[in-house]
Formats: structure tokens, C-alpha cells, sequence
């Protein structure tokens, strides 16, 4: 029965991941398009005007396209405003325009964060404004993909060659989770569903996934179950207790406050998306605790079966105490790296401690990291509790039932 159940779930998540890679294939670039209204570009004046000169307003598609670039040749414009600009000749090799060339001006501004330098070779991705008649076509990105998908493979093959068949396992609950939040929890929350409750949903699903298609239908799994749990609902009951108390936005980032103008007009309740990045967030580390505590358990107890409780106890929070302090640097310095641009500001600036350490976006983190690592150590001791118990309860079984089967065999013998 366990052999068909995980058979069952290594097949579900393949081919939820096989749709989930069609659907980011058939996107691929996506094809945001929209019906806009604009004034239409051509390539020579920068704008198209009516035969009398005045502009034409009319509605235009805009596509996300594969591009690549022929040549490039660095230019100063001439005048009273003087700029840099790349003269660049590209070649469109995907959409309705693929095998098109066409030359673009890369302008440069003095932000160099909304600069996009090329050089030929690079492969871009185009912008193109297509009216029907005529088309304007703009560097939007440079072009990672295909990098990046690179990078995945390496990261899967390199889990599958040393897991082996846990690493197999590995990669499908990774796509399984992937798959969870590209189509399932997002989803919901742009729906108007409460995030709060629908990140512990799904927070649910993935431990019993994760733990059970890794380790398989045995004590330390269940105990893992129940201790990632427990670790995750306090760490979101404490963001939460804690959030509120120090009045936190959850607006804190320019991509949550954006959110303000989404052209699906939806209310968020940005506290809820806040607590539930929280709550996410620390999932994955409180699931490696779990697991770690609760096997560690299970193989000192098969060591020794003859081990009493406490002792057993005490081995497990000696292995919890070696893992609580690197595991809570883990989220610490994971959500201090992210932060480093804004912490040099802050040094830059001299900003005094009063004004740093009171601002939203500070206090968010801290929330976060500590939010995360306490659910984090709470979550050691509780695994270790509830391993004890499962452990003595599977041993009172077997030898409760084996006593019974010992004496329905002597009484047949007699």
C-alpha cells in the first residue's frame, strides 16, 4: 500500500512538473500582450506623424521576443543634451518577426541601474511595439535564461548523482513545491483568498510530501511531520504577535507596494503576505531540523534499544543544540545578505540607530530572521519529544502483539 502511494505521488508530481515546464515554454517570453494606445515610433524620427503633422494615436500589441546582437558601435550624441548611446544591429530569432534585422538605439541615462550594455554575441531580449503596419523595437533585458536553466540542470544532476535515489526523490519534491506555489498558492492570492491560511495549506501538503516521498511511511517521518509543524506555526505566531506589535506594514519593499496597482484591482490584506513570506520562508529550515533530530533519534534508539527515554531525550537535544546555532546563522545571514545595498546606505550615511533600527522595512527583517529562528528552536526539543513517543509506542505495540501471538501459539501447541 505505502509502495503504491509514493508510486502514486512520484507520478502526479511528474506530471504536474512536465506542465509546469510546457507552460513556462509556451510563455516563454510571454506574451504580455496588451492593447494600448499610443503614439506610434518609427526607426528614423522616433515618432510617426499624420500628413499634417500631427500625431497618430492608435492601438499597438507589445510582445517579449528572443534577440540577438549582430554589431554594436559606441557612440556620444552631438547637441545641447549630450548622451552615450550604442548603435546596435539585431537580429529577431523568435515570434512573428524571427529573422528580422533591425537597428536600435541603446541609449544610456546617467542611472547606470537602467543601463543595458551589449556587445556582439549577447543574446537580448526585444521589446517590440507592433502597430500593425510598422513595429518599434527596444532592448528590454539581457537574455538569462537558457544560463540559468543551465544551472538547474547542473543543481539536478549534481542532487541525483550524490542522493542517488533519495536524490531522485529529491528533485520531485522540489518540482512538486515548485509546482505548489506557481500554481496553487499564487494563484489563490490573486484571487482574493486569505494568504495567511492558504500558505499553511499549502505549507501542509509540502512537509507531508516532502518527508514522506524523501524518507518514506516510517516513525521519524511522522515525527518530522509533526515537529516541522509545530516549528512553523510558531514562527508564524510569533511574526504575527510580534508584527502587530511593533506595526509592521507589510508595504515594506517596492514589490509589495506595487501591489497598489495592479490591474486586477485587488484588495491584499499586506500584513497576511507579509506573515505568510514569513512563514514560507522558514519552512524549508525548520523541515532540515525536523528531519535531522528525528533520524538522528530513530538511529540512536536502533543502536540501542534498551536506551531509556531520557536518555534518548537528551542524546536528541545534544544533536539539536549542535544544529540550533549554525541553522539559526542560516536564516540570519540569509536575510542580512539580502539586505547588504541598504546596510552600506545606512553606513554610508551615518544614519543614527534611532532612526535605522525604528524604520518598517528594518524592523520587517528582524521580525522575519527572529520569527523564523525561534520556531526554528522550538522546533528541536518537540521533535525529539514526539520521536520518543513514537518510538515507545511502535515498541509497545510489537511487543504487546507479540506476546499475544506467543500464547495463541503455545495454547495451538498444547
Amino acid at each position: 500500500m505505502k509502495k503504491h502511494l509514493l508510486m502514486l505521488l512520484t507520478l502526479v508530481t511528474l506530471l504536474s512538473t512536465l506542465s509546469f515546464g510546457e507552460t513556462v515554454s509556451d510563455t516563454d517570453i510571454s506574451e504580455y500582450n496588451t492593447d494600448m494606445t499610443s503614439s506610434e515610433y518609427s526607426t528614423s524620427e522616433d515618432t510617426m506623424y499624420s500628413s499634417q503633422g500631427d500625431l497618430v494615436d492608435q492601438e499597438f500589441v507589445t510582445t517579449y521576443e528572443h534577440g540577438e546582437i549582430i554589431q554594436v558601435e559606441d557612440r556620444v550624441s552631438e547637441g545641447d543634451y549630450s548622451y552615450e548611446y550604442q548603435q546596435c544591429v539585431v537580429q529577431i530569432v523568435s515570434g512573428t518577426y524571427a529573422g528580422d534585422i533591425v537597428e536600435i538605439e541603446n541609449a544610456f541615462s546617467e542611472n547606470e541601474f537602467y543601463n543595458i550594455r551589449v556587445k556582439a554575441g549577447d543574446p537580448v531580449i526585444l521589446c517590440i511595439d507592433d502597430y500593425g503596419t510598422t513595429k518599434e523595437v527596444n532592448i528590454a533585458d539581457h537574455s538569462r535564461q537558457h544560463l540559468l536553466l543551465g544551472l538547474i540542470i547542473i543543481f539536478l544532476l549534481t542532487l541525483v548523482i550524490v542522493g542517488r535515489l533519495k536524490g531522485f526523490k529529491s528533485v520531485i519534491t522540489i518540482s512538486l513545491t515548485i509546482w505548489l506555489i506557481y500554481k496553487v498558492l499564487l494563484p489563490g492570492m490573486l484571487a482574493g483568498k486569505n494568504p495567511l491560511f492558504l500558505t499553511i495549506i499549502i505549507a501542509t501538503v509540502i512537509t507531508f510530501a516532502t518527508i514522506l516521498i524523501v524518507s518514506g511511511f516510517h516513525t521519524k517521518s511522522f515525527s518530522a511531520i509533526i515537529g516541522t509543524l509545530f516549528g512553523v506555526v510558531m514562527a508564524g505566531a510569533i511574526s504575527i504577535i510580534a508584527g502587530n506589535m511593533v506595526k509592521l506594514t507589510g508595504l515594506s519593499s517596492h514589490e509589495a507596494a506595487m501591489l497598489l496597482y495592479l490591474p486586477q484591482n485587488i484588495t491584499f490584506n499586506y500584513k497576511d503576505l507579509l506573515f505568510s513570506g514569513i512563514l514560507l520562508g522558514a519552512l524549508g529550515a525548520v523541515m532540515d531540523v525536523a528531519m535531522s533530530i528525528a533520524s538522528s533519534t530513530q538511529e540512536i534508539y536502533n543502536a540501542n534499544p534498551n536506551v531509556s527515554s531520557r536518555q534518548l531525550f537528551n542524546s536528541a537535544m545534544t544533536v539539536g543544540q549542535d544544529i540550533m546555532g549554525t541553522m539559526s546563522n542560516t536564516l540570519i545571514l540569509a536575510y542580512t545578505g539580502s539586505s547588504i545595498p541598504l546596510l552600506l546606505i545606512f553606513l554610508a550615511y551615518e544614519t543614527p540607530s534611532i532612526v535605522m533600527f525604528n524604520m518598517d522595512l528594518i524592523a520587517t527583517e528582524i521580525v522575519r530572521s527572529l520569527a523564523g529562528s525561534i520556531g526554528l528552536i522550538l522546533t528541536i526539543p518537540i521533535t525529539g519529544l514526539i520521536s520518543i513517543i513514537l518510538i515507545r509506542s511502535v515498541q509497545y505495540q510489537h511487543d504487546h502483539l507479540g506476546h499475544v501471538e506467543n500464547q495463541t501459539e503455545e495454547k495451538i501447541t498444547l
